[in-house]
């Protein structure tokens, strides 16, 4: 098994570079004005994009370089790694039609397109495509190699709302621009005279994306999405109304404690609490809401912690899941890199290490705060020093793919003279690490899931039997496994998913 794993692994990286070289030979050598310079950084540097491509096109190296030079030539054109909020007419973010709210069942993003608000106009297409490019960096940036679940809410929708040119942009921006980034496409409450329409669409689609597209009435769409991130109008709850500024975020908050409910001491006290809770995602991405400052001194507090954690590290580590992977950053090194894993019963660990000289102060926000216990939550790391932060869950509460957990980190300049809601009120925006990871539920502890035809995660889960086959069968079906990737939708992004890192954790 070790021998097959060694093998596919030196396969893929032969292929990695391959690609690089090639792509240097046959598309630099004449010039290298046709692409953003910062692009060509990452492709060199980053294993993990020349793999996406190569996933995508099924390891077919000639094809890559095809869609390599597509796609970076159309970061250039478009100015995508310049492109910012300031830089998109406020007018498109205020029309709505087009936003990142909520998760599908499987606990990828969902990025709607309510398409009764487009209106075909030749004039503004350049900057609705720009707008577009924006969302899905950004996206991104925040959430690296995950994927994303595009919703197209055609409900009273017409032909005056149906412009050929952009969705095929849309498309192209999955098939090309962003591979991987596609989970599925919802098709919800489309008239019947569009039909003849989306039959081109999937045409465009190609056949390694075509199996994503799914077409859903309302009733069929609690499917894919649970009610509590579907609007009224689709049989759902979700009281979520787009409304601009702010861009909507996932909405971090504050764990509710490190042990439990907030008992506050006075009434005041407790509005502040409350008040925090349900502005943090503003606190942690906007320097214009104001926090009333606890009277707290952060290096006294942190020594304080420091002190009375030191006799029950070890007991509150004891029975965590331990991290396998490791995020580089900037100013902290996290575990685990994308998945906060979750056995039946299970504690998990999230490690911070400070890689810099100076004191790192840092927070941990998440999406279900009446879920989960942080501990700490919020505190300093020395420098060069880890810092154990344990989550586990409430009584009778349990972990869903939608939960999410985001990491944030400063440094500190006047250590000893900062009160820990001052430094984050005045720390610059531009100055934050933030670091996001997702919930994943061990296949042991996951309950039964409804049935998702052609979802990328029936590849993965089937994927994860195999495996659980060869391994109980004592190398009866080893050879199940001789061919890599097992199927064209494997990375190794799928094998953090499918929990085959425990016996390849060289991969992470």
């Amino acid at each position: 098994m070790a021998e097959v794993q060694h093998e596919a692994v030196q396969d893929l990286e032969k292929k990695i570079e391959q690609t690089r070289q090639r792509f240097k030979n046959e598309f630099l050598q004449e010039s290298t004005e046709k692409y953003d310079s910062r692009d060509l950084e990452k492709l060199e540097k980053e294993d993990s994009l020349v793999e996406s491509y190569l996933t995508w096109r099924l390891y077919v190296v000639d094809d890559t370089l095809k869609m390599i030079d597509e796609s970076l030539q159309w970061r250039k054109e478009y100015g995508v790694n310049d492109l910012t909020e300031s830089t998109i007419p406020k007018w498109m973010f205020e029309t709505g039609a087009v936003y990142l709210h909520g998760y599908d069942k499987e606990g990828n993003k969902l990025f709607w397109f309510n398409v009764k608000l487009h209106v075909k106009d030749a004039k503004t297409t350049v900057d609705k495509k720009k707008y577009i490019a924006f969302w899905l960096e950004r996206y991104a940036k925040k959430e690296p190699g995950m994927p994303l679940t595009v919703l197209f809410d055609m409900t009273d929708s017409g032909l005056s709302n149906i412009d050929m040119d952009f969705v095929k942009y849309v498309i192209n921006c999955f098939k090309v621009y962003y591979p991987k980034f596609l989970s599925k496409m919802i098709i919800v409450e489309m008239p019947w005279i569009m039909n003849a329409a989306w039959k081109i669409v999937k045409s465009w689609l190609g056949p390694e994306a075509i199996s994503k597209l799914k077409f859903a009435s309302k009733s069929e769409v609690q499917t894919f999405i649970g009610p509590e991130y579907l609007p009224p109008h689709l049989g759902g709850t979700d009281s979520f109304k787009y409304s601009y500024p702010p861009l909507p975020d996932d909405d971090f908050q504050t764990p509710i404690s490190d042990n439990g409910p907030i008992v506050s001491e006075d009434d005041t006290e407790s509005k502040e609490g409350e008040m925090e809770g349900k502005d943090a995602l503003e606190t942690s991405f906007s320097s214009e809401v104001v926090i009333k400052p606890k009277k707290v001194n952060f290096l006294e507090d942190s020594l304080r912690a420091e002190d009375n954690d030191k006799g029950d590290t070890n007991a509150r580590t004891k029975g965590a899941r331990k991290p396998q992977t490791t995020f580089k950053g900037t100013l902290l090194d996290v575990s685990p890199a994308e998945e906060l894993s979750f056995g039946s019963g299970e504690k998990s660990l999230i490690i911070l290490n400070n890689v810099t000289k100076n004191q790192v102060a840092f927070k941990v926000r998440t999406t279900a705060p009446e879920k989960y216990r942080v501990k700490p939550s919020s505190s300093c790391c020395e420098p060069g020093s880890l810092v154990d932060i344990v989550v586990s869950l409430h009584g009778g509460c349990q972990v869903s793919p939608q939960d999410r957990f985001l990491i944030m980190a400063a440094e500190m300049d006047n250590v000893g003279s900062q009160e820990l809601p001052q430094f984050w009120k005045d720390v610059p925006k531009n100055k934050i690490m933030e670091h996001r990871l997702r919930c994943h539920v061990l296949e042991s502890v996951k309950s039964p899931a409804s049935p998702l035809q052609n979802s990328p995660l029936d590849t993965v889960s089937s994927g994860h039997q195999e495996l659980n086959t060869v391994v109980s069968s004592g190398g009866a079906e080893t050879s199940s496994c001789a061919s890599w990737p097992p199927t064209p939708g494997w990375s190794r992004r799928c094998i953090l998913v499918c929990g085959f890192r425990k016996f390849s954790s060289g991969w992470c």
